[in-house]
């Protein structure tokens, strides 16, 4: 049905948003910001570009966003050591690269960050490339990563692969089908919305077409 996957890594094959989520609310505090755990969820999967002006406002952005995200890194990097493989992640891209897919995994994390899960989910072998932050100037929901993906996958027969509401529209705006799943927290009738084709509670679970 496709020739390549993009594989979203936070929230879809590595467990990490909920660190990020504590990352991003200490970072807030330290600048006299803040904003609920819950409503910061709500915009895991955005970029950093994009995540004080959606939970702190215009305002926020303008007068402390660069400062929150540096801290936000420094934060999250004492974090990062909790952050797991999900269940069957590594298994998965496995089996997806034996079926003949190209397989590019899609990140806007920093690039030290995307490697230390290159390395956890022990893949970097496997995969025919990867993205992070470096390759784009506008990430989450713009379709600038998934375009970044594409072209290192080198077709746009594709499908994308994730678990956030964001990962749903930013797909849909490069004009590729996206299969979602429930290890980021958002639920099933959300990424229905949003417009995933497939919906299911993890990796091992979904269909992927031979």
């Amino acid at each position: 049905m496709a020739e390549a996957l993009i594989i979203d890594i936070d929230g879809t094959l590595v467990d990490s948003n909920y660190q990020h989520v504590i990352a991003w609310q200490e970072a807030l505090r330290e600048h006299g910001l803040d904003a609920e755990a819950w409503k910061i969820h709500r915009y895991v999967g955005k970029g950093g570009d994009k995540m004080i002006e959606s939970v702190a406002g215009e305002e926020a952005e303008r007068k402390a966003g660069d400062a929150v995200r540096e801290s936000e890194g420094e934060i999250f990097q004492r974090l990062i050591d909790q952050v797991r493989p999900l269940e069957g992640a590594g298994e998965f891209v496995r089996k997806v690269k034996d079926l003949g897919f190209i397989v590019v995994l899609s990140s806007s994390a920093k690039d030290h960050e995307v490697d230390h899960y290159l390395d956890q989910l022990e893949v970097r072998e496997l995969i025919d490339g990867h993205t992070s932050s470096a390759d784009v100037d506008q990430t989450k929901p713009d379709p600038d990563l998934i375009e970044a993906a594409l072209e290192k996958a080198g077709t746009r027969d594709a499908l994308m692969v994730g678990d956030s509401i964001w990962d749903v529209e930013a797909a849909r705006r490069s004009g590729i089908d996206c299969l979602a799943v429930l290890t980021g927290g958002f639920s099933k009738a959300e990424l229905a919305a949003a417009g995933a084709i497939e919906v299911r509670p993890s990796l091992a679970d979904l269909e992927i077409p031979d």
